[in-house]
């Protein structure tokens, strides 16, 4: 017998839901960890985003809820707003059903709002941590009654510091409550977390790095740092992605790199901690609709985002560690599509790149900025035949670039290819394959 989420226990008003919106069939990581949870033990589970975790933890939980308990019964805590939020939606619905109360709190919303809905006694809480022992110390929430306690993207929060926060809050919640712990990699600090605050969990892992990995074409380009740039416009022109995410270190990169590109004519946006709330919830809607084609982000404002559609990431700057690398590249490449991740690395970095390849147990393609293909073993260049070696930058002047992909048209326009290898512009070419267009397209 085929597993649906009825024989999962999830009831009918819930099923009925999930089918009228188009969700039919449990994934991998649902399939093992709803039961686990509705039998109401712990769970570490190891699983991308965009594999269905978030509706592997919400379901179970919404179906253990008293909406005539008027106390915060279960709670979320994530990394950052976007998270907080992108949960909160999707809760919020599987809410609405069964007329249970959610509440989203986090850092640049209003807080008396915020206070303000709080006072409605919210039956589940999502949030970050700050914010939300911000309201503990107000003693605008209280944490005493969390039966059901979820940790999502464990891996970053404790990446970004969180450490701290995160044991307290748990200390706040109930001693009978049950901890899940969601993350995409599990290193020695997520480990000793579980083991100090979990009580015999189950271990769930859906994919190892290498299968997750699979649907993602890797590409690093070796290069000095003068040249990224126009790398960065040229492999733009190149792939012609539907959307794409560039990431950046810092703020300030961020910044200068999205004001480079829109002067060269791109559809280009930024997204890091400097930005209003609002501003940021405007970017993601824009990215999200396909109006911009083109996210210059940080690391920890672009962490777990699930948009549809991404085709291409780009790290500008390479990622220093292996969690971080598959953080950023699991952008794309989701729910069976393919997608393209290219790195850049410049001089001195290669130790980065070392650590990276070792993390996913897989040795990454590698290209100088001319197309010439890196020869791991022999450490030499190979020049590749003609019809894939890239045209010259002097081609087209850095001035003359038009925003790609939409022939000049609003990025509404562009139609959102259906097969994977259509919309990643490359299928299972090497790097320096050209995209071929037929006419009258851009």
């Amino acid at each position: 017998m085929s597993t649906n989420f009825s024989t999962l226990g999830i009831r009918p008003e819930l099923t009925q839901f999930l089918k009228e919106s188009g969700i039919t069939q449990p994934t991998p990581v649902q399939i093992q960890t709803i039961p686990v949870i509705m039998a109401g033990k712990d769970v570490i589970a190891q699983s991308q985003t965009g594999t269905g975790k978030t509706l592997a933890f919400l379901l179970p939980i919404l179906e253990k809820l008293r909406g005539s308990a008027p106390h915060v019964q279960a709670l979320i805590v994530t990394p950052t707003r976007e998270l907080t939020l992108q949960i909160k939606a999707e809760a919020a619905k599987l809410a609405d059903v069964l007329d249970i109360n959610v509440l989203a709190v986090y850092g640049g919303q209003d807080v008396d709002e915020q206070i303000r809905k709080l006072r409605g006694q919210p039956h589940l809480v999502i949030g970050t941590p700050g914010r939300l022992l911000d309201h503990v110390r107000r003693k605008t929430l209280v944490l005493s009654g969390v039966t059901k306690l979820v940790l999502d993207e464990a891996d970053q929060m404790l990446h970004m510091g969180f450490l701290d926060e995160i044991e307290e809050v748990i200390q706040l919640t109930s001693s009978k409550r049950q901890t899940m712990l969601f993350s995409a990699t599990m290193p020695p600090k997520v480990r000793s977390l579980a083991a100090r605050y979990m009580t015999k969990p189950a271990d769930i892992r859906i994919e190892s790095a290498n299968v997750t990995l699979d649907e993602i074409k890797q590409v690093i380009i070796e290069l000095p740092e003068e040249e990224k740039l126009d790398k960065l416009c040229s492999m733009i022109d190149e792939y012609q992605p539907y959307l794409a995410i560039v990431f950046c270190h810092t703020k300030e990169r961020a910044k200068a790199v999205n004001t480079a590109l829109i002067q060269r004519g791109y559809k280009a946006d930024e997204l890091h901690g400097d930005l209003s709330q609002t501003k940021r919830a405007q970017v993601m809607r824009r990215f999200s609709e396909a109006k911009l084609q083109i996210l210059v982000a940080t690391d920890i404002a672009a962490r777990g985002l699930d948009i549809e559609g991404v085709t291409h990431i780009f790290s500008y700057d390479i990622s220093h560690d292996p969690e971080s690398y598959i953080h950023r590249i699991g952008r794309t490449g989701r729910a069976g599509e393919t997608g393209t991740a290219i790195t850049f690395v410049i001089p001195g970095e290669h130790m980065y790149l070392r650590l990276i390849e070792q993390g996913i147990k897989s040795s990454i393609e590698k290209y100088k900025a001319n197309g010439q293909k890196v020869i791991k073993k022999a450490k030499v260049i190979v020049t590749a035949p003609k019809k894939v070696i890239e045209k010259s930058a002097t081609d087209k002047t850095a001035t003359d670039k038009k925003a790609v992909s939409h022939g000049g048209s609003n990025l509404r326009s562009r139609r959102k290819p259906k097969a994977a290898s259509e919309k990643a512009g490359t299928g299972n070419k090497t790097y320096g394959d050209k995209r071929k267009k037929s006419k009258g397209k851009a």
